[in-house]
């Protein structure tokens, strides 16, 4: 090893390396090293890096292991060391041939073995990583210099020696049987020598695969550097193809065609630098400990089912922007790979910018419309950073939910990656939903204004520094649960068989519907993995209340209901419930500033802060579906004080199948008697029902506080139902086939905004047009509405082309049959007499529609 230096020369070195190093070693036990005591040890670097070396001399002295500075006798070989790295860098000036050239040592093992296979040598490749140790980086300069997969010189060996001395991990891995590799184990098949170049490759592959599977496991794939990404980019057939179509559309040369090009993939690609990461894994822990009074996290265990090898998407929910910087921090923190994060082009600002690009982040526009080129380029590198194997996250919500609900699903980027895996998908792809729940948004008043009609800020440098002022205030706790991986081969496999025979090139239209009934299926586990905190028993309970004001006692005997239903019915595995004391819970809500106390002679009342109304109808949102199918039991039966079992059973079922797309609720038709049966037996057993010797349920007598109770417990779900119903009265009133989507989703945001201000509903978010959107497209998929285009529709798109389709289909009609008036029956079970009227009057009379 020409540039290892002699002992005799290194001592100096040495001595301040003891004094400086304090390396973690793995396996601890000697003796569990496997090692083979009658047979010699010849280990393994990856790099020449003298500090590597020198740190591996002292080690295996302290363990007691077969000495790495000891000479290496095997055989007729005598070599002064028992190490040798697998790669040694030479100048860079030198061809591109000769610039990593093997090892002497190495060479000369593989002749001796290839000679005699007797040659029992153990080589032991050995992983050092400086910076990177159970123990976590204290200072953002040291994370800056740990360690990359780019081999550093002298001068960051130095740097890395000074800030990380203390912090070296050191992996012993298995022996590897040098005479076993190359001849093989199967004694019984005849012997035949490998020569010396077939030898030296598969020797050489081994441990390189060995160690790049060691690094990313510790620091992530490598994905080289950002411009030979670019360059890959633009070789692909299907970027090349875009670039040709691009120069024939708008009449340039080849040349800026291709120039156009590298500036979206530039654009685009992140610029990922692990010293970064680290360094804001630093800041992160500081800015943490001040926004919030802890992160707690649930089921990260399930990550560690997903086998090495396999890509992993992770799909949160989006309530704020500082979702993406918390999920990367945890799982920085439980030592995985930060994922690269999908961001808006938006958030591609000054300084900003090239941090999240620095951190992982690639940027995409908000729509591809118009530039083909664009669209061909982030395309082939989502491709590029899936096949490669690195994590990504991104929302399939596409932004931040205002209303605290979870939005629909978009099928923009998570339909890119279906496409993507289908055209290649020789490593498995893993979905990992993930819950972010929040007692306090950083946004919330933003998305309040937001939602009372005032126009959506944009992002910019100095909304985030104003944004910054904020840190010292309290938000309370933060939850993360990890819902139930969703792996897409077997998903595909389970609603389109024999996908993977028509995977030749690009996905043809057959993947519209898989991709449709992924995005469902994710926003499933999403709410299936939601996690209760006291903010959302604390909105649930108090916001159902006359004046959002209530008894103390009530309140706690309200929570004590909501934790009883979670417990004994409990929605999903992966929920988490709030197992606090409700005196805990309380006091929560206090301290947060959401719920004042009252004190009174005949006993303290609580109370909704001023102004905090509408933020804490976010955080009921968030769990509302948690409670949607008891709350609904109850609206039944506190309005209708008696009912026959089976007729609650069928409205419950019909109004949830209008209720489980919006709230994407996860119980199937064949589940839901079951259910309801559990959540009626809790009821029975709290008092709040009583069963009727004729089989019948009751509510209790209204003098009794369990009926108000009782009524209290369906409020939370009687928003969504008015919704519906505001929906299906203007839909009777102009009838099947008078409306198209566009006016039907205005009227109802028009009408709710009025109900609001007449009535002051529960929220600012009750007339969210989304909302309503979100409402017309679940009946539009359950089959109640359908749109169909007026009669002539198909001979202007044949003349007019693709310009004519989007308005065909904005004039697109409604029709419905007489299902729809079943809904409306249903409807007139949970909603007050005078709701019922008020609603239908304003869509006879106060409707913004024209007559027809």
């Amino acid at each position: 090893m020409s540039r290892f230096l002699d002992l005799s020369a290194s001592v100096i070195i040495r001595r301040l390396l003891r004094a400086v190093v304090r390396a973690d070693v793995f396996p601890e036990a000697p003796a569990d090293f496997g090692l083979d005591p009658a047979k010699p040890v010849c280990y393994v670097l990856q790099d020449n890096r003298l500090t590597s070396l020198l740190t591996l001399f002292d080690v295996t002295r302290r363990a007691g292991l077969p000495l790495a500075e000891a000479p290496l006798l095997v055989g007729s070989l005598r070599e002064p060391r028992s190490v040798f790295a697998l790669t040694r860098r030479q100048s860079l000036m030198a061809p591109a041939r000769l610039r990593y050239q093997h090892s002497p040592v190495l060479l000369r093992l593989v002749k001796a073995a290839c000679a005699d296979p007797e040659i029992g040598v153990q080589l032991v490749p050995v992983t050092i990583l400086w910076g990177r140790s159970p123990t976590h980086q204290d200072s953002i300069l040291g994370a800056l210099f740990s360690e990359t997969w780019r081999s550093p010189g002298l001068l960051g060996q130095l740097l890395a020696v000074l800030l990380h001395g203390r912090k070296v991990l050191v992996r012993f891995n298995a022996p590897i049987s040098l005479a076993t590799l190359l001849h093989g184990a199967d004694t019984e098949r005849p012997f035949v020598l490998p020569d010396e170049a077939t030898a030296l490759r598969k020797l050489s592959r081994v441990l390189r695969v060995h160690f790049r599977r060691q690094r990313e496991m510790a620091i992530g794939p490598d994905l080289s550097h950002r411009n030979t990404q670019v360059e890959a980019l633009l070789t692909a057939p299907a970027v090349r193809a875009a670039i040709a179509a691009e120069a024939v559309a708008r009449k340039l040369s080849p040349d800026a065609a291709e120039a156009r090009a590298r500036r979206f993939a530039l654009e685009i690609a992140s610029d990922y630098s692990y010293g970064v990461v680290r360094a804001m894994e630093l800041f992160l822990t500081w800015l943490w400990n001040r926004l919030y009074d802890g992160i707690e996290v649930h089921h990260i265990e399930r990550l560690a089912r997903i086998a090495p090898g396999q890509s992993v998407i992770y799909t949160p929910c989006h309530r704020s922007h500082v979702d993406y910087l918390l999920l990367s921090f945890i799982l920085y923190r439980n030592g995985l790979t930060p994922p690269h994060i999908a961001a808006g082009a938006n958030l591609n600002m000054p300084l900003i910018g090239p941090l999240l690009r620095r951190g992982g982040a690639f940027f995409m526009r908000r729509t591809f419309k118009g530039e083909p080129l664009y669209a061909a380029v982030f395309h082939e590198y989502l491709h590029l950073i899936i096949a490669r194997g690195f994590p990504i996250e991104y929302f399939i919500e596409g932004g931040r939910s205002r209303s605290g609900r979870l939005l629909a699903p978009k099928a923009g980027i998570l339909g890119m990656t279906v496409k993507s895996f289908v055209r290649e998908h020789a490593r498995p792809l893993i979905f990992v939903p993930v819950y972010i729940g929040y007692e306090k948004v950083v946004e919330g008043a933003t998305y309040i204004r937001e939602l009372e009609g005032r126009p959506k800020q944009r992002e910019s440098l100095w909304g985030v520094l104003r944004t910054a002022r904020k840190i010292k205030r309290v938000f309370g706790k933060v939850h993360v649960n990890f819902g139930e991986p969703l792996a897409l081969a077997g998903f595909l496999d389970g609603v389109h068989p024999g996908w993977a025979g028509e995977a030749e090139g690009a996905a043809g239209d057959w993947v519209r519907d898989p991709i449709r009934a992924a995005a469902g299926e994710l926003a499933q586990r999403i709410n299936e993995a939601a996690t209760v905190n006291p903010v959302n028993l604390i909105a649930l309970t108090l916001l159902s209340t006359p004046k959002h004001t209530a008894d103390r006692q009530l309140l706690l005997r309200q929570i004590e209901h909501c934790q009883a239903l979670l417990a004994e019915v409990p929605y999903s595995p992966s929920t988490v419930q709030c197992s606090l004391p409700t005196d805990a819970i309380v006091s929560a809500g206090e301290r947060l500033g959401y719920v004042e106390r009252i004190e009174h002679p005949l006993g303290d009342m609580l109370r909704v802060a001023d102004q905090q109304a509408a933020q804490l109808a976010y955080f009921r949102n968030n769990v509302l579906h948690l409670f949607a199918l008891p709350s609904l039991i109850a609206c039944l039966l506190g309005h209708n004080r008696r009912l026959d079992a089976q007729r609650m059973r069928a409205a419950t079922i019909g109004i949830y199948a209008l209720m489980r797309p919006e709230l994407y609720l996860h119980w199937r038709d064949d589940e839901l008697p079951a259910v309801i049966d559990a959540c009626v037996e809790v009821f029975i057993a709290r008092g709040l029902l009583v069963r009727a010797t004729d089989g019948s349920l009751a509510a209790p007598e209204p003098n009794r506080s369990e009926f108000v109770e009782l009524r209290f417990l369906g409020e939370a779900i009687r928003p969504t139902l008015e919704r519906h119903f505001l929906i299906l009265a203007l839909l009777e009133r102009y009838g099947s086939g008078r409306l198209t989507r566009r006016a039907l989703e205005d009227a109802s945001h028009l009408l709710g905004q009025r109900l609001t201000l007449l009535y002051e509903f529960n929220s600012p978010e009750f007339s969210e047009r989304a909302v309503f959107a979100g409402v017309v497209g679940h009946l539009l998929e359950t089959g109640l509405l359908r749109e169909e285009l007026p009669v002539g529709a198909e001979a202007v798109e044949a003349k007019d082309g693709k310009d004519a389709k989007a308005k065909k289909e904005s004039a697109a009609l409604l029709h419905f049959d007489q299902s729809m008036t079943t809904p409306l029956a249903w409807a007139e079970l949970v909603l007050p007499a005078e709701v019922r009227l008020t609603i239908r009057r304003m869509a006879e009379e106060g409707s913004p529609l024209p007559a027809v």
